[in-house]
Order: C-alpha cells, then sequence, then structure tokens
C-alpha cells in the first residue's frame, strides 16, 4: 500500500499499539541496566584506568580495552534477550516464562563466553565475570518486576491489554470470558462476543460480554469494539474452514488469534501441542512426580524450615509467652488433619481460640457468616482470643507447622490441610488433592482465603496438585510474605 505525508506522520499508517509501546520501554531499561552493571563493574574492579583484556597465543592483540569489552558484552546480552522473545506480548505481564527466559538466556550467554575464552586462550578477570553475570541477572529480574507491577496496575484500569471479542457457544464464552476477568494481569480485555444466532444490542447469558455479532461476521464485529484478538472458545459452530479463514482475514502482525478450549486449570509442561497429518493435536499429560521433582520439593522444604526455625526462634517463643500469659491453656494447638495419601497427622498451631472450642463449634454452626458450605468460618467468632485475631490476621499463628515440614508430614506449599469431617464430604474427583502434602500456603493462601467459594477451593487445590513446579512453589512463597504483610479482608 503506498503512503502519503501528512502533518501527523504517514497516511494508512497503523499508530503503534501498547505492545510495540510497552517492548520499546523494556528494551530502553534493559540496556539502562546493563550499561550500569557492566561499566560499574568494571570501574569497581579496575578503576577508571584503561584496562586490557590479553590473548595470550598474539601479543599484537593484548590492547583490547575492558571498556570496549564491556560495550561487546551489553551489546551481546542485549542481543540475546531479542533471541528469547523475553519482551514478547505473550510472555510479559503474568507468569514465570519471563523470568525463566531472562536466567536461561544469561546463564547461556556466560557459558559461551567461558567457552570462548578457554578456546582461544583469551584472558578475562575472572572477578569481573563472577559480578557482572549475577549482578546482571538481578539488575534485570528486578527492573523487569518493577515494570509489571506497573503494567498490573495499568492492565486492572483496562489499558495496556489485547482488546479480545470470544467466538463461540454462549455457555463457552461465559465460561473463557469469566477465567479472563480473573486475571486482568494476563492482558485479556473482553470487548465482546459474536454467538450463533446473535442478537444484536444483547449480552451473553449469565455476564455482561455484549454481543457484537454472529460466528460469520466476526471482522465486522473487531472493526465495531476496536479488538484486535479473536478467541474462539468452542468450534462446534465453526468448521475448520471457517476457522482457517478467519485467520486469514486478520491483519498480521496486528490483529491475533488465539483458540481457547475449554479444558481449564491445565498449564505448563503437561501441554503438548504435536502436529499430525496437518492437525494440531493437544496432548494432555496426567500428572505425575518423579522421584527427581519429589526429591526437589523436599530439599526445599527441609532447607527452608529448618533455616525459618532458627531464624523465627526468639518470634516463636514471645508469642507462646504471650498466649500462656493472656489466656489459660497450652501455647500450642494440635488438630488432626488429614495429609498425602489420606493420612492423618498432628498439625501444629499456635492456639488463637479458648481451650475449649471444639466444643462450642457446633452451638455456633449456625451463625457462620464467612467460609462455605464446606469450611466454617465467622467472621468475629466469639472464640478467638485478642492476641489470636492479630495472630491469624498476618499467618504468625501458622508458624508452628514449620515442625511438621521438617518432620515430613507437610511441605511449604501444598493443597490447604483438610480436616477428617471435610473429607467425609468430599466428592470422588476432590481426593486427587492427596496425591502430594498438603502445605503451609498455597494457591488459596494468596487468592481469598476465607473468602473463596468451595468450588474454587478446589478448583486452586487440583490445579497445584496437576501443575505443580518448583519455580511455582517460590513465586508462591513470595506472593504469601506479601499477602502476609498486606493481608485486607481476606485473613480470617
Amino acid at each position: 500500500m503506498r503512503m502519503t505525508h501528512a502533518p501527523g506522520g504517514l497516511v494508512g499508517a497503523p499508530a503503534p499499539d501498547w505492545r510495540s509501546r510497552y517492548t520499546v520501554r523494556l528494551w530502553l531499561s534493559d540496556l539502562a541496566a546493563l550499561i550500569v552493571v557492566a561499566f560499574g563493574t568494571q570501574i569497581a574492579w579496575f578503576g577508571l584506568g584503561n584496562a586490557q583484556v590479553s590473548i595470550r597465543e598474539d601479543s599484537r592483540l593484548s590492547v583490547v580495552s575492558y571498556w570496549f569489552f564491556s560495550a561487546l558484552l551489553v551489546v551481546a546480552w542485549m542481543w540475546a534477550l531479542s533471541l528469547v522473545d523475553s519482551r514478547s506480548d505473550r510472555t510479559i505481564g503474568t507468569g514465570s516464562t519471563e523470568y525463566i527466559r531472562i536466567i536461561s538466556v544469561s546463564v547461556r550467554l556466560f557459558g559461551i563466553i567461558a567457552i570462548l575464552a578457554f578456546l582461544l586462550r583469551v584472558d578475562v578477570a575472572r572477578g569481573y565475570l563472577l559480578i557482572a553475570f549475577p549482578l546482571g541477572m538481578l539488575f534485570l529480574l528486578l527492573e523487569r518486576w518493577l515494570w509489571r507491577q506497573w503494567l498490573v496496575v495499568k492492565r486492572a484500569r483496562g489499558e495496556f491489554s489485547a482488546r479480545v471479542v470470544l467466538v463461540g457457544s454462549e455457555s463457552s464464552v461465559a465460561q473463557i470470558g469469566d477465567a479472563l476477568r480473573r486475571s486482568p494481569s494476563a492482558g485479556y480485555l473482553v470487548v465482546g462476543a459474536c454467538v450463533p444466532l446473535a442478537v444484536p444490542g444483547g449480552t451473553v447469558r449469565g455476564t455482561d460480554i455484549p454481543i457484537v455479532g454472529s460466528v460469520l461476521s466476526i471482522s465486522e464485529a473487531l472493526t465495531a469494539v476496536h479488538a484486535d484478538t479473536v478467541a474462539i472458545s468452542s468450534t462446534d459452530e465453526l468448521p475448520p474452514s471457517v476457522v482457517k479463514r478467519i485467520s486469514w482475514q486478520l491483519e498480521a502482525g496486528r490483529q491475533h488469534l488465539v483458540l481457547a478450549p475449554s479444558i481449564i486449570d491445565v498449564v505448563g509442561p503437561r501441554i503438548q501441542t504435536r502436529p499430525v497429518a496437518g492437525l494440531p493435536l493437544i496432548h494432555v499429560e496426567t500428572p505425575r512426580y518423579s522421584k527427581g521433582q519429589r526429591l526437589a520439593k523436599r530439599g526445599l522444604d527441609v532447607l527452608l524450615s529448618a533455616i525459618g526455625l532458627v531464624v523465627l526462634s526468639p518470634l516463636l517463643l514471645a508469642i507462646a509467652i504471650g498466649i500462656r500469659s493472656t489466656s489459660p491453656g497450652p501455647a500450642l494447638f494440635r488438630q488432626v488433619r488429614v495429609g498425602r495419601d489420606g493420612r492423618e497427622f498432628g498439625l501444629l498451631k499456635f492456639r488463637t481460640m479458648v481451650a475449649n472450642a471444639e466444643d462450642l463449634l457446633p452451638e455456633l454452626e449456625p451463625q457462620r457468616d464467612a467460609g462455605n458450605e464446606v469450611l466454617f468460618k465467622m467472621v468475629e467468632d466469639p472464640r478467638v482470643t485478642n492476641l489470636g485475631r492479630f495472630l491469624r490476621r498476618y499467618s504468625l499463628d501458622e508458624l508452628p507447622q514449620l515442625i511438621n515440614v521438617l518432620a515430613g508430614s507437610m511441605s511449604l506449599v501444598g493443597p490447604r490441610p483438610s480436616l477428617p469431617r471435610e473429607v467425609e464430604r468430599y466428592a470422588d474427583h476432590v481426593h486427587r488433592r492427596f496425591m502430594v502434602k498438603p502445605g503451609i500456603t498455597g494457591l488459596w493462601q494468596i487468592s481469598g482465603r476465607s473468602t473463596l467459594s468451595w468450588e474454587e477451593s478446589v478448583r486452586l487445590d487440583l490445579s497445584y496438585v496437576e501443575n505443580w513446579t518448583l519455580v511455582g512453589d517460590v513465586v508462591i512463597l513470595f506472593k504469601t510474605a506479601r499477602a502476609a504483610l498486606a493481608p485486607g479482608n481476606t485473613a480470617a
């Protein structure tokens, strides 16, 4: 298409969208971080002089300045980050993929540098590399994390998000639309839907998603609501030829096609897409845990729980003394819970209620005003002591469970430890949560705690069991620390 000049730029040229603007910002901040690290490390190690990299096999090449080497390192690092699409809109904003790509490409880059230095007999100061390498990764991760917090705020306002039109049956559109709206940080803003037998001006049943067209008028719908993404939630009404035709109609590089199957809470390495005879077959692997995975998880549990007990021992002693001095009864409360493979164990907590709290439960059952149909909760539970209310708000009552973790009956991260009376009411599929040890914290802890419905609690527990990763555990631990410091109205 021929462009003509105008005062505002090129007529017919699309304005830069949020993806390109955000990519430019990441590129500039990556560059700034690496310049600070590379040249800062050089100055700290060699001073402001003109230190030189030596090449033992040829003295004529021993005049390569570290100023040039640092600049070359920054260029190579920036190029490597671009090669792995670490700034792609498909990885930013949510999940751990962005961080994993930064760490992975950085390790590979320095591995290549070490190999080349060995083969070419280049003497690069080890101290310089040992400082620049981890410090560079740390600066990149911190800078990306700060941008992500900014992006989350913007996306909560509906900015810097893909404008999505959902296509499919009304039930599938409602399901996918609800899932996307629960996670605004993922960057999908639902602006309309195309459904069979569309009624212009109406909404999808049970939602406020406006119907903007039928499954045969998707191009017009995209234009009407200024959308840039089509998400097909079901293909019952769309034969393969129509789906292919939709993809052909989208503008390359600016409009996007997403296939959103109604299989929810299945993520990560369990999903494999394999092309067979032109068909993109999606393989969903059954969850399984290798000995190596269990050993890695147990190792993390033992290490962190042991450190936690040692570091927090003064706090644990102070809390125990406070409980004993403010209400009659023991400092610790032991309760039978159900753990991995359905085995019962004694869960330890600081006592936050009066000593006969369990005996008072039956008469309080009709007064419940929180929790859900299986888990008992009360906003103002009369059994809770004044100190106990403070301990619960900041999750300090759960610290003795570090002993359970060290002993092996619990994990730092896992499903919520269940009471035997709750297990009696579980549906058959809920028993899958016993494939792993229960945790002090988990997805339920960082997603609403006592404000969650029973169905949502089960969904989060099963999602954790079926999609566990060690990196995911670390992320949950960080989010738990943040939730404990600022619990809001979810703690109970």
